[in-house]
This record gives C-alpha cells, sequence and structure tokens, in this order.
C-alpha cells in the first residue's frame, strides 16, 4: 500500500446529511397517505365502503411506487443513513405491498357487485380490464407483475445484468406513468383538485430524479472521468484495482468502507455501473477496487488496460467506523468479502488506531485468499491479530481449516468486551447471517453488528427478522391510514 498522505479524518465523505431511519419511515408514510389525506377534501358521490377502500389501495400504492422509483435512484441524503443491506430490503418487501395494493385496487371495486350476483362481477371485472377507458390502468399492473416476475426470477433468466437492469428501469417507469395517467384520467378522487395536483408533482419528482440519475450523473461521468492506473492479481480471479482522478477531477470525499459505483471506456452511463466496494483509505490518493470475476463485466476485470477511462459515482453506504464506534474493532470477511475489510484494515493502519482489531478471513480454498502479506504486516502497526479460515486444506496452508463458527468467534472475542466491541462482516449470505447471529449469541449488541453480503441466499439473520418485523409494521400503518379513509367518508 503506498503511503498515506497526512490529510485530514474530515475527508472521508462524512459531509452529507443524512436522515435518520425513524425520519425516513415518517416521511415514507406521509408521501403515502398524503393523497388519502387531499382526498378528505373532494366531494364525491357516496360509494359502498369497498370501493372506497378500492380508491385508496390505488392511491396508496401508486404513492409508494413512485417512491420505490426515486430510492432506487440512489440518493444518498435520502437512503445513505440506512446501508445497502436494509435498502435492498425495504425495497423488496416494499415492491410486494405495492403489488397487492395494485391487485386489490380493481377486485375490491368489483366485490359488492360480485356478492350479489357473481356473473355480473365478473363481467364488471372483464370491463375495468378491457374498457378503453381503464386501459392505462391495465398497463401499469402488467408492468408491474412483470416487473415483479422478473426480479424474483433475475438469477434464472438468461439475460446479462445490463438487459435485465434496462428492462428493470422500463418496467418501472411504464408502471409508473401508465398508474399517474389512469389515476387523472378515471380516479374518483384524481380527476381534479388538490389530489391530482399532487400527482402532476410526483410526476416532476420522478422526472427530476431521472434527469439526475441518468442525465446528470452521464455528465458527471464524462467531465470528471478517473483512470486506470494499474491491476494487479491478488488471488485466483481475484483482482485490485488502482484507480486515480484523471487531470482536473477533484478527489473522492469518501469513509473507509463505502461503495461507489464504477463503469469503464465508453460505457460510462448509468445503466452499466457495477457496485463495488472501496479497498482503501481516504487518506491515500485515488481508489483502490478488489474485484472477483462473477459475472459478465467482471469477467473482464482482469483484462482491462492501464490508462482506460474510469467513471466513478459515489461513495454510498454506512459499512464504515465512523458510523459504528466501538472500543474494540471486529473485522470479518468472506471471499471477495474482504474488499471493504481491507479498506477498514487500510485506514485502521494509516491513522495507526490504538484499539484491538481482531480480523477474520474465511475462504474457500488456501489459494483464494488475498493480500496475506500486507494483513501480516499490519500487525506492526495494530493492536491486530488475525484468523484465516480454510474450508478446504492444503500442503502447506498453515492457517485454520474448516468454518467460520461460534467457537472460533468465542477466540476472537478472548480478552474484548463484547457489549463494547463493533463487528463489521462482509461476504455470501450464508456466512453472513450465521456469524452475525453467533456474535449476537456471544454478546455484541445488535446495534454493534454491521453487515453487508454480495447475495442474499442462506436465509435470514436475527436482525433481518427484526428489520423485516420493522417494515411490515410500516406496511401496518399503510393499512390503517387506508382504514380510517373509509371510515371517514363512507
Amino acid at each position: 500500500m503506498p503511503k498515506a498522505e497526512s490529510r485530514s479524518p474530515a475527508s472521508g465523505g462524512d459531509h452529507v446529511l443524512r436522515l435518520p431511519a425513524a425520519a425516513l419511515a415518517a416521511l415514507y408514510l406521509t408521501v403515502c397517505l398524503l393523497p388519502l389525506a387531499l382526498a378528505l377534501t373532494r366531494s364525491v358521490a357516496p360509494a359502498d365502503p369497498w370501493e372506497l377502500a378500492a380508491a385508496a389501495f390505488g392511491l396508496v400504492a401508486l404513492a409508494a411506487m413512485a417512491v420505490q422509483v426515486v430510492t432506487s435512484g440512489r440518493f444518498e441524503r435520502v437512503s445513505g443513513h440506512l446501508g445497502i443491506d436494509k435498502i435492498m430490503a425495504f425495497h423488496k418487501i416494499a415492491a410486494w405491498w405495492v403489488l397487492l395494493a395494485l391487485l386489490l385496487h380493481p377486485l375490491a371495486y368489483v366485490l359488492p357487485t360480485w356478492l350479489d350476483d357473481r356473473a355480473l362481477g365478473a363481467e364488471r371485472l372483464t370491463a375495468y380490464l378491457t374498457l378503453p377507458h381503464y386501459r392505462s390502468g391495465v398497463v401499469a399492473l402488467a408492468a408491474l407483475v412483470l416487473l415483479v416476475a422478473s426480479s424474483v426470477l433475475r438469477d434464472r433468466l438468461p439475460w446479462r445484468y445490463e438487459v435485465w437492469r434496462a428492462s428493470h428501469v422500463i418496467l418501472a417507469l411504464t408502471a409508473l406513468s401508465a398508474g399517474l395517467h389512469h389515476a387523472v384520467a378515471a380516479g374518483r378522487f384524481s380527476a381534479l383538485g388538490s389530489v391530482q395536483a399532487y400527482w402532476w408533482a410526483v410526476g416532476a419528482a420522478v422526472a427530476g430524479a431521472m434527469a439526475v440519475l441518468y442525465g446528470w450523473r452521464w455528465l458527471r461521468l464524462h467531465l470528471r472521468p478517473w483512470q486506470l492506473q494499474s491491476v494487479t492479481r491478488r488471488a485466483d480471479r481475484l483482482w485490485e484495482l488502482d484507480i486515480q482522478p484523471a487531470p482536473g477531477t477533484p478527489a473522492l470525499r469518501y469513509q473507509a468502507g463505502q461503495f461507489v459505483w464504477m463503469t469503464e471506456g465508453a460505457r460510462r452511463f448509468p445503466l452499466f455501473d457495477h457496485p463495488f466496494s472501496i479497498a482503501d483509505s481516504p487518506l491515500r490518493p485515488g481508489l483502490s477496487l478488489i474485484v472477483k470475476e462473477a459475472g459478465d463485466f467482471t469477467s473482464r476485470i482482469g483484462t482491462l488496460a492501464p490508462g482506460t477511462p474510469i467513471g466513478i459515482d459515489g461513495p454510498y453506504g454506512d459499512f464504515t467506523l465512523d458510523a459504528h464506534r466501538g472500543d474494540s474493532v471486529l473485522l470479518l470477511a468472506g471471499g471477495v468479502g474482504i474488499a471493504p475489510i481491507m479498506g477498514l484494515l487500510r485506514d485502521l493502519v494509516a491513522r495507526r488506531d490504538p484499539r484491538p482489531v481482531r480480523l477474520a478471513y474465511a475462504a474457500g480454498r488456501p489459494d483464494n485468499f488475498a493480500c496475506l502479506d500486507e494483513i501480516e504486516a499490519a500487525r506492526q502497526h495494530l493492536d491486530l491479530q488475525t484468523f484465516l479460515v480454510s474450508e478446504d486444506d492444503a500442503p502447506g496452508w498453515r492457517g485454520l481449516v474448516g468454518r467460520l463458527d461460534r467457537e472460533r468467534l468465542g477466540q476472537m472475542l478472548a480478552g474484548l468486551d463484547p457489549a463494547r466491541s463493533v463487528a463489521l462482516i462482509c461476504g455470501p449470505g450464508p456466512m453472513v447471517t450465521a456469524v452475525s447471529d453467533a456474535l449476537l449469541d456471544l454478546g455484541i449488541p445488535m446495534r454493534k453488528v454491521v453487515y453487508e453480503r454480495f447475495d442474499y441466499s442462506g436465509g435470514a439473520s436475527r436482525q433481518d427478522h427484526r428489520r423485516r418485523l420493522s417494515f411490515v409494521g410500516v406496511g401496518a400503518l399503510l393499512s390503517l391510514g387506508i382504514l380510517l379513509f373509509v371510515r371517514l367518508v363512507a
């Protein structure tokens, strides 16, 4: 690692004002329930409670769909405090309740008629699905169904990542624009007045978000280019990229452990970018990324030539020691999860951090380990103990063999106070969930166990379950708002 510059710790990218989770939940509920509040000011013909519920489902789902589009646009001020794991979890759960609400929207309209006369109810539903007056609503619902289905089947579809991502954007914008048209053209409460004005404002906000993401950010990738200095093989199919700002490009203000979205060459467009953790300290000029050959784009990462133009968008994420403090530090990596862990370790070394540091690094085979010499050299500058664990043994391997289980995690914590320690974990889903739960059993508080995973296989941790309960609570409050609206209007 090159010698660190003596720059201020303030260079870590903590200048962005981020909203806390409670404020984001309140903002989400406000945005989704505001059309119901505005609809209360409208005078409409009396309706059956089920029809009022149907209208409410549509109003809330459309607003929530707009939030889905905006929050997927990587706006650090809005979602930066939560971290990518929480954002992804909420995005997936919210997509399901948006789909459920939009499915209930026409069904609830039909239900009173169907209860009186099933044939007439079926005829009414057919009319909703076929008459030109409702066609944009049908388009919105169909696009949303395809969007959710393609997301669930992402790993089974024979599409390149960029093709899937482009289809995701097109389907999302189709569903939202068609839904907005349906609301103002056929909606009971949205035809005129403040509710219609709200939908125009929502449309403008989404258009602005798309302009920032695919207009301004595209322009910035070309106005502020970076350049690949070198590509170094660190392990089997694992490469480290040294990327430096081109002349005139300002240095990136980030915190160790964050990630960026990277594009290269002529493909410097947000649709073609990929997320990679920063394996570096902000005290060193430029950026280092550790990337594994694992997909369409990364399969050729080792062949990139020095001098290749690079686009960098970021930083993002809260996988940092500045955001999660402790008297002692546990760094735990699985496979390519070593990338942000190396960034944190390099930053601790650059700052000569006096705290006890324990590093556990697990890989499938001994030749999968990266940066072992540098990890060993870090002992000269830190109170560092390391635990290298290979699933398979090999001649000459001197580390541990097996898995990073609870017993070995207990050995890591020997001499430390678990209640005053912070653990940062990055790796594959099964490893992350198992290690997270084991650390909780060993006494580390849940708020001090922080993780990011590069896949979502392997089930859910106890922390995941708690998050889901909070997300379900948000959905329950939306349902309560719909119920209250029906009771007030009926």
